[in-house]
């Protein structure tokens, strides 16, 4: 009896999670194609992700540089929406733009004697321009959530990590759950 619960167990653990990903996919799916009135399922997704595509390759004409230009200047002038489209658009560069500021992971120091600690990444390396010479900008991703917190502390609580980036993002998003076999302090850094 003991071993057939465990394979119904080990069966929730593996069909759960495939349950839900294919749940949340068909809701993406379904919601596109009745925004785009389409009948074909998955339709709505190919059109927004070819459109999405079409964006990005037009937006590195010359012509898309004058009309960001020109949207960004019209957007200043709304304060709340301003606010909500700069912070959209630096968070989407920070990740996959062409100024990517999540590259460095970090493990950060919280307190003096060092054995508290967060990972997170280096977003600003100085931030004399503020007045703290000796600090720099670190941003903790939340676990099990797509939010953060941005700390700022003095360089020398921040100490360089090797391992991948996604891992290490993978690791803190899941709670410490998922595997990051790659993860161990770089020495000399």
């Amino acid at each position: 009896m003991k071993r057939l619960l465990t394979y119904f167990l080990r069966g929730l653990v593996l069909t759960i999670p495939l349950a839900v990903t294919i749940a949340v996919c068909w809701m993406v799916l379904t919601t596109i194609d009745g925004w785009l009135g389409l009948p074909i399922p998955g339709a709505g997704l190919v059109i927004t992700l070819a459109g999405i595509t079409l964006v990005g390759f037009l937006g590195g004409t010359f012509f898309a540089g004058q009309i960001e230009g020109w949207f960004d200047q019209l957007l200043d002038r709304l304060p709340f929406v301003r606010l909500l489209y700069s912070a959209t658009k630096d968070l989407m560069n920070a990740f996959v733009g062409e100024q990517r500021r999540f590259q460095t992971p970090v493990l950060v120091a919280l307190n003096a004697a060092g054995d508290v600690r967060t990972l997170g990444f280096v977003t600003q390396k100085s931030l004399a321009q503020l007045g703290m010479p000796g600090d720099v900008a670190v941003y903790c991703p939340h676990s099990y959530n797509f939010s953060g917190q941005l700390v700022v502390v003095p360089t020398s609580r921040v100490h360089p990590i090797d391992a991948v980036r996604s891992d290490v993002v993978a690791f803190v998003v899941s709670g410490g759950v998922a595997d990051v076999p790659h993860l161990r302090p770089r020495t000399g850094a």
